[in-house]
């Protein structure tokens, strides 16, 4: 029997506020940040794109991915309180330029503040792209942790909250205002 492929991530999964929130790390840093899924399509989207196997944090807790993903929690929760996070790595080196530098933008973007699309766009450097820069968040891996909630239309309203797989579009918006509300920022409602 050939030897067992060593993990590409290591995850667990905490009680939220919407669902349970899954996690996964890389010995590099945070790789994903998800809820609305379960464990099982979580594990099986990141062996997809990692092209490797994923085990659960329990399976090495003395190793320094766990102790990350304890980093890592304390982060998700800090975020869902409200507050300013401890800084923890992430890993995106899977993920396009485009989205690589987009998604650090918008890590940038401080707690209880907003930013358009068209803002996020200009602060790298590419005016006008305010489209593509959605299509980048949309495909954010670690949200809370780069906090595309943040990110809201040019005419302050929400603008658009996660891909599909998230539950319908209200639902969405629902969670990006409850997010933005625990940081003190309340933004107009959407258009029609």
């Amino acid at each position: 029997m050939p030897p067992m492929e060593s993990p590409v991530a290591w995850t667990a999964t905490i009680p939220g506020p919407w669902s349970p929130i899954h996690l996964a790390v890389s010995s590099d840093g945070v790789l994903a940040v998800a809820w609305l899924t379960s464990a099982e399509a979580f594990e099986q989207e990141l062996e997809v794109r990692l092209h490797g196997p994923v085990a659960a944090a329990s399976e090495d807790p003395g190793g320094p991915q766990g102790a990350l993903i304890l980093r890592t929690i304390g982060a998700v929760e800090a975020v869902l309180a409200g507050t300013i996070p401890d800084e923890i790595p992430v890993d995106l080196r899977d993920r396009p330029d485009w989205d690589r530098r987009v998604l650090a933008a918008v890590r940038d973007i401080p707690i209880g503040a907003t930013a358009s699309y068209g803002e996020v766009a200009r602060s790298i450097g590419r005016r006008g792209a305010a489209r593509a820069v959605g299509g980048a968040v949309g495909r954010n891996p670690i949200t809370l942790l780069i906090p595309c909630h943040r990110v809201i239309a040019a005419d302050g309203t929400l603008g658009g909250y996660g891909g599909d797989g998230w539950g319908g579009r209200e639902e969405r918006l629902a969670i990006k205002r409850d997010l933005l509300l625990r940081e003190g920022v309340t933004v107009r409602p959407s258009r029609g």
